[in-house]
């Protein structure tokens, strides 16, 4: 994937100590994160960590119980939902996938955030679509709808439009689910060029060590360790986290942290 006619511009996301709670139970205690524009950070930990909590409080889903989201310094939950739509793109894991659009209909959904209620595509609108559509190879799929299309390609529709948001910081949940090894490291590929601030809830290990510049890692509602791959992907924070036994060593090639079972 090539990167797209202008790179987009990054902003800055703070978490600070963000806690929230669901039926009087804590899913998410303190957290505190602060990622600078433009840098890639992946949240990891094993099911039920809070992963997909955090980065709803980020995308206006859970409201904090306390702590507060900065959006380029801004408390995001004193905005607007359209002023975090226009900064803040996200392909979460629970969006809906039987409303009956097309592709390309799904894709220009993302230029709402924009425009006014029932104002026209504009030149501009169709070009960012189309980039989008081409970017994310979606060409032959344009037509169908989105409800017929694998998961996988559900992914890559639903990054295609938002991308066309525009944002300044983009939040994926697994984004890599569903996709087969070709399309998973040809979408992270294309995360790491497009320029955007981006936080990526990621299952694996490797390949969050491969592409992020840091790493959050929660456990329990809780912040354990926050750093470069190498610092946090020890053998002792793997066994203590997720409960297994790995080797931790560096990939022959790119010298990157790499994981494998003990």
């Amino acid at each position: 994937m090539s990167l797209p006619p202008a790179r987009l511009s990054p902003g800055r996301l703070t978490l600070d100590r963000v806690s929230f709670e669901a039926g009087g139970r804590p899913l998410l205690q303190a957290a505190s994160l602060d990622i600078a524009p433009g840098e890639m950070v992946g949240l990891l930990g094993p099911n039920g960590a809070g992963k997909s909590t955090l980065l709803r409080t980020i995308y206006r889903i859970n409201r904090p119980t306390s702590g507060r989201v900065l959006v380029d310094g801004e408390e995001a939950w004193a905005q607007s939902a359209a002023w975090v739509a226009q900064r803040v793109g996200a392909v979460l894991q629970d969006m809906p996938a039987d409303f009956p659009l097309t592709v390309e209909e799904v894709v220009a959904m993302g230029r709402s955030a924009h425009k006014r209620l029932f104002e026209p595509d504009s030149a501009h609108d169709h070009a960012l679509i189309e980039a989008a559509i081409a970017l994310l190879q979606l060409r032959e799929f344009r037509a169908r709808a989105f409800r017929t299309l694998s998961g996988g390609e559900r992914q890559r529709v639903l990054l295609a439009r938002a991308m066309v948001q525009q944002p300044r910081i983009l939040v994926l949940d697994e984004p890599t689910n569903h996709l087969d090894i070709r399309f998973q490291l040809s979408l992270l590929r294309f995360v790491r060029q497009i320029g955007v601030t981006v936080i990526a809830a990621l299952h694996d290990l490797n390949l969050a060590a491969m592409f992020c510049d840091r790493l959050c890692v929660l456990d329990q509602g809780r912040v354990v360790a926050v750093g470069r791959p190498e610092e946090v992907l020890t053998a002792e924070r793997v066994s203590a986290v997720w409960g297994t036994e790995m080797l931790v060593q560096r990939h022959p090639v790119s010298g990157k942290v790499w994981l494998l079972p003990a």
